[in-house]
């Protein structure tokens, strides 16, 4: 049994054709440069000639900061802990102000219900 025919190319798509200079025009110049990072990756990466090469660049393998000094590579960056809402609120007020502000919110809220006001 013969499956579908016609005149289509094995392994080829729509508008492909031959990848060249020709077709593409010239490359930029580039430069490359090699960055090293604290786990002792090393990795190069093109720029364009007239580009201004950063002094740090992400490794693609490990993502620490990179630089192009091997002997003395940035460290990795000091990762902060998670905090939770209530450590930043525990950095922004002392125990008596949240013991005040309970306080107060308590006595509102008994207020109410004695006026038999709805509470949800």
């Amino acid at each position: 049994m013969a499956v579908g025919g016609g005149n289509a190319i094995r392994g080829s798509r729509v508008g492909a054709g031959p990848m060249g200079e020709a077709e593409r025009g010239e490359s930029a110049p580039r430069q490359r440069v090699i960055f090293f990072c604290a786990h002792e990756h090393r990795f190069e990466v093109a720029f364009a000639a007239e580009a201004v090469v950063p002094e740090s660049w992400d490794c693609p393998r490990c993502g620490l900061p990179a630089s192009m000094d091997q002997e003395n590579p940035p460290p990795p960056p000091k990762i902060e802990p998670y905090k939770t809402h209530l450590a930043y609120v525990k950095e922004r007020r002392s125990d008596q102000e949240a013991s005040d502000i309970l306080d107060e919110a308590l006595k509102s809220l008994r207020d109410r219900r004695k006026r038999g006001e709805i509470i949800f």
